[in-house]
């Protein structure tokens, strides 16, 4: 089994990646959604806001990195394990939006275990919805590249963050569908070593790179200063 990396929250990763104070919260305004009534919902989000000071799984906002204007959408998996409900699902949409209106590229960092399971079928429309806004982001000619941090799977590695120009992965990460334990136990067999880990995904070609976590900044100012207009 891989050994479990150090998962950072998504403060510390804008703070590793955004150029000092340029980093402009975006959509924080959009709140709580349980269209389920579902029992004890309520009660574990407001947990979740006290243990990690935020409002949601995901954290979006406008940013410059080695001085090139960018969108970042940071997942945090403290955050209920970075699932991805309706409101997370909006904001990602709305950060896509504000970057294609305004022609700018779009960063994201996921950090996922997938759609949330309290929200039901409304948790599993964010996958059409988020692929959507990179559709229409991408309509426009513009970059998006996609970081693959510990864990990204389900809802969230089906949709945006498989969908990119380019997409990195941090070393070891786990990075797929569904979990490793029941893919075993469905199909009786033993998986590789390294199923699901960023080197296999490179291996295989789901990945374009991928690179040390103190190296992630240089790569993506260069990767911008390469697609600037």
């Amino acid at each position: 089994m891989q050994k479990e990396l150090h998962r950072l929250p998504a403060s510390e990763r804008i703070w590793m990646i955004a150029d000092k104070e340029s980093f402009k919260e975006l959509h924080s305004g959009i709140h709580f959604y349980d269209p389920l009534n579902f029992k004890g919902y309520e009660e574990r989000v407001k947990l979740a806001e006290e243990k990690t000071g935020l409002k949601e799984a995901v954290v979006t906002g406008r940013c410059s990195i080695n001085g090139y204007p960018c969108v970042l959408i940071v997942m945090d998996s403290h955050f209920m394990m970075g699932s991805m409900g309706s409101v997370a699902g909006e904001m990602i949409c709305a950060a896509f939006e504000y970057a294609a209106e305004r022609k700018l590229p779009v960063i994201t960092f996921a950090a996922s275990g997938g759609a949330r399971m309290q929200e039901g079928v409304a948790s599993l429309a964010q996958m059409a919805k988020t692929a959507g806004a990179v559709k229409e982001h991408s309509d426009k000619g513009l970059l998006y590249v996609s970081v693959i941090t510990d864990p990204t799977l389900g809802g969230v590695s089906a949709s945006f963050a498989s969908l990119a120009d380019i997409i990195i992965a941090e070393p070891q990460a786990v990075y797929g569908f569904t979990g490793r334990r029941i893919i075993q136990d469905t199909i009786m067999k033993e998986l590789p070593e390294d199923f699901q880990s960023s080197e296999s995904a490179m291996k295989h070609g789901a990945i374009d790179m991928i690179v040390e976590r103190d190296e992630l900044k240089p790569v993506l100012g260069e990767l911008l200063k390469l697609h600037i207009r």
